[in-house]
């Protein structure tokens, strides 16, 4: 269900994103025809990079549950069910120590933004925010090594493959 969340929040982003874009192309657009109108969003960018952030965060957990991840299967293919199961098991016991510590030290990056009432250069907008949107996705990919870790242990399916894209288009 986190998963599935995951993928949606970064969907969001990614709508988010694009509609910020197109305002900005709107508004150089108008700017062209009306002389009052500004010649761009002033936190277009800035804000476009925090969202293309959190897309890749939330995207992450529902790749991993879907089975998107790139990986490189020549040796597990050729493995025995016993050995693949240990290998799956030591690979998401190595996925949740590395993601983690990036959990970790986001989380503490974060905080220290937040109490020190960091703020951005360019809009003066707060940074604990979209770095808080990005440490929630690094948290829900850790979630989601635990359950593979787990799944992979008990012998359980690592990926749900109803997640996954019925054709390259989608």
């Amino acid at each position: 269900m986190l998963g599935r969340l995951d993928g949606w929040m970064g969907a969001a982003c990614l709508v988010a994103l694009t509609c910020l874009m197109l305002g900005e192309v709107l508004v150089r657009a108008l700017s062209d025809i009306f002389p009052w109108v500004p010649a761009d969003i002033p936190v277009a960018w800035e804000y476009s990079s925090y969202l293309m952030a959190a897309a890749f965060t939330f995207g992450a957990a529902m790749t991993l549950r879907a089975g998107g991840h790139i990986r490189v299967t020549l040796v597990l293919a050729r493995a025995t069910p016993a050995t693949r199961r240990w290998m799956e098991t030591v690979l998401a016991a190595l996925g949740v120590a590395f993601t983690g510590y990036l959990a970790l030290a986001m989380v503490n990056f974060t905080w220290r933004s937040f109490s020190s009432g960091q703020v951005s250069i360019s809009s003066e907008s707060p940074l604990w925010v979209p770095q808080a949107l990005v440490t929630f996705g690094i948290c829900l990919l850790v979630l989601q090594f635990v359950a593979r870790f787990f799944q992979a242990l008990l012998g359980l399916p690592l990926e749900d493959l109803n997640m996954r894209a019925a054709s390259v288009a989608e």
